[in-house]
């Protein structure tokens, strides 16, 4: 040997049997092999009881639960989850109870703005950035300016403004507007600098910063809510919805509400740090409750989610 020291000699090891190890996987906890023609009730069933079909089945039992429940399901978001056309599904499941109110930040509100303008949204950056023609769209920044100019929050100025503004061909696939009309709470939540018509000539930072800290309070309000039962999902945002998240649920407690016992879902295809802390761990240190992650592309999760929460509904009736 060219070493100073020997191998470990294994023969005195213990060893206990299979069946009283037992595991944490099983066979029947398997996924089962999908047949043409089943219906989509089948598949879900099929999915493994293993990991994040788990969590995606615990996300969904959440909601639900609030739901019969009484308790609220707050929905804050990113931009891409409009960019991904989730609006829909969103407005769906809000008309079904399963979405009591809404958070966005600024680029969410500003991306479903412009679908309700003119159907589309999301310029080419690459190509417009060079000339500085990027984020220069003149309805956008005019309209959305001038809307929150009416003493609300943000996202019911933009709702109620989009009411005359959006041509009726538009007006099924805004979630402002659609929020708007079923009196649905919508706050938009900016920080100064990172959206297009914070450099438009009609901006007017007083009134921008009294009206996203206008809603700020009343996602305090929605927060204060959760408590026993809520649901909150954090969809798309990977900074400032989560920060926003944190604060709120850190003033309501200073203002002396019971904020425990809730349920918090991080979906995003990167679970980013703050996510993951803000949202999922944070809120339940010493207050109970669960944090759940869902990792995956928000056109895919989101109506799977989504059709995962309805199945199970029209089974129970």
């Amino acid at each position: 040997m060219s070493y100073a020291i020997d191998p470990l000699e294994f023969t005195g090891l213990k060893t206990i049997s299979l069946a009283d190890r037992g595991g944490k996987v099983r066979a029947s906890d398997f996924a089962r092999p999908h047949t043409a023609g089943a219906g989509f009730r089948q598949w879900l069933d099929s999915l493994p009881h293993i990991l994040a079909a788990n969590d995606l089945r615990a996300a969904a039992q959440a909601i639900a639960e609030a739901q019969s429940k009484g308790k609220p399901v707050i929905w804050g978001m990113g931009g891409h989850v409009i960019k991904c056309g989730m609006a829909p599904i969103l407005i769906d499941l809000m008309r079904r109870g399963y979405a009591t109110a809404f958070a966005m930040n600024g680029s969410a509100s500003i991306h479903d703005f412009e679908i309700a303008l003119a159907g589309h949204t999301s310029e080419d950056v690459e190509s417009a950035l060079p000339d500085g023609r990027f984020g220069s769209a003149e309805e956008t920044g005019r309209e959305w300016n001038k809307a929150i100019q009416q003493g609300m929050g943000i996202g019911e100025s933009l709702g109620r403004s989009l009411e005359t503004l959006s041509p009726a061909q538009y007006q099924a696939s805004s979630l402002l507007l659609q929020a708007w009309k079923a009196r649905v709470p919508v706050t938009v939540h900016v920080a100064v600098g990172t959206d297009t018509p914070h450099a438009h000539p009609a901006v007017n930072p007083e009134l921008l910063g009294a009206a996203t800290h206008r809603d700020f309070r009343l996602f305090c309000g929605l927060a204060a809510q959760l408590d026993s039962g809520g649901v909150y999902i954090n969809a798309g945002s990977a900074v400032v919805i989560p920060e926003v998240f944190l604060k709120a649920v850190s003033t309501v407690r200073n203002l002396g509400h019971t904020l425990a016992g809730f349920t918090t879902i991080n979906l995003d295809f990167l679970q980013h740090y703050r996510p993951r802390v803000n949202v999922v761990e944070r809120p339940h240190a010493q207050a109970g409750g669960r944090g759940i992650a869902l990792t995956g592309h928000h056109e895919i999760m989101i109506p799977l989610l989504a059709a995962l929460i309805i199945e199970a509904q029209a089974t129970e009736k």
